[in-house]
């Protein structure tokens, strides 16, 4: 079985104060771009569990991976459907397209895909509101992979709930060398913001201003200028603290295509939206030129045209 994963883009990502458990409560429109990691899974009668090879040199290919975390997880929900009989193990080959700590959700879009494909390989049968639970036990944007392609997320991201797509077509993603650890990111704002993660919180999150919503509907409907002054990501501030050559990267990119450039999640991918496609592949040469770094037009909500999705 071969499986795309598209990898994401946080279009507008707002972060609450941490919770008594010390998560961050948060509202983001997450989005599937046309940048995919390939996963082929070849099952075995012969074989007990899954192994994974990859094309990446730096991936983990153990239990720590979320590809094989999910394997485990959803032979061990659906289990009773085998009764006592195992489902057949195999060997999961995943090619790596989407950058390593890029804020692009590469790691989260393969565990969602292997949720998917094994489901459909065993014929479990579980919808993928029954799966989400199992999603969120891999990690916060798990979830949204099963569901896309653009989706509001809210809670730690688990709480997903679709909206349409945009009007705005087109993408680049501008791709620093560079990974950013996420709770590196997360600490930072803690220390911008002088949180206290320990001080449980009595207040409704709801009620925060940060995590109060726009009318979405009318964003989705918006060009691709309006929509990017409309955007916020609350992790930028803290991840250009940490990498401050990450915000000297956004804010000449900003001069060289003459446009609002926004990062992805925690980063360090930076995007900028465009309504026509000749405009993006030209402000993705402009980038690559100019700043000698990589450019990449991606589409917005792509179709995924893998195995699974397969009449």
């Amino acid at each position: 079985m071969r499986l795309l994963a598209p990898a994401k883009i946080n279009l507008h990502l707002r972060v609450g104060s941490p919770r008594a458990d010390g998560f961050h409560p948060l509202v983001t429109w997450m989005c599937t771009v046309s940048l995919f990691d390939e996963l082929y899974l070849e099952e075995s009668q012969s074989v007990v569990g899954w192994s994974l090879t990859s094309n990446h040199a730096d991936l983990a290919c153990d239990q720590s991976n979320l590809v094989l975390k999910a394997a485990i997880l959803l032979e061990t929900a659906a289990g009773r459907k085998w009764e006592k009989r195992r489902p057949p193990g195999g060997v999961a080959a995943l090619h790596k397209r989407i950058p390593i700590g890029a804020g692009l959700g590469g790691g989260s879009s393969d565990g969602a895909r292997m949720l998917l494909g094994l489901n459909r390989l065993w014929d479990a049968g579980l919808s993928a509101e029954e799966l989400s639970p199992l999603a969120a036990q891999l990690g916060s944007d798990v979830p949204f992979f099963l569901f896309g392609p653009s989706n509001i997320c809210r809670g730690r991201g688990e709480i997903v709930a679709p909206i349409a797509k945009p009007a705005v077509r087109w993408a680049i993603l501008i791709l620093p060398s560079q990974a950013i650890a996420t709770p590196g990111v997360y600490k930072r704002l803690d220390l911008l913001n002088d949180w206290s993660v320990n001080k449980p919180r009595s207040d409704d999150e709801n009620n925060e201003p940060r995590l109060r919503e726009p009318d979405w509907t009318n964003w989705t409907l918006l060009p691709a200028q309006q929509l990017l002054t409309m955007l916020v990501n609350d992790l930028e501030p803290p991840a250009f603290d940490v990498a401050p050559e990450l915000a000297y990267l956004r804010d000449t990119a900003e001069q060289v295509i003459q446009r609002v450039v926004r990062m992805s999640g925690s980063g360090s991918t930076l995007f900028s939206l465009f309504d026509q496609l000749p405009e993006a592949q030209a402000a993705a040469k402009e980038i690559k030129e100019n700043l000698s770094v990589g450019a990449q037009v991606v589409e917005l909500a792509p179709d995924i045209n893998d195995d699974l999705n397969k009449t």
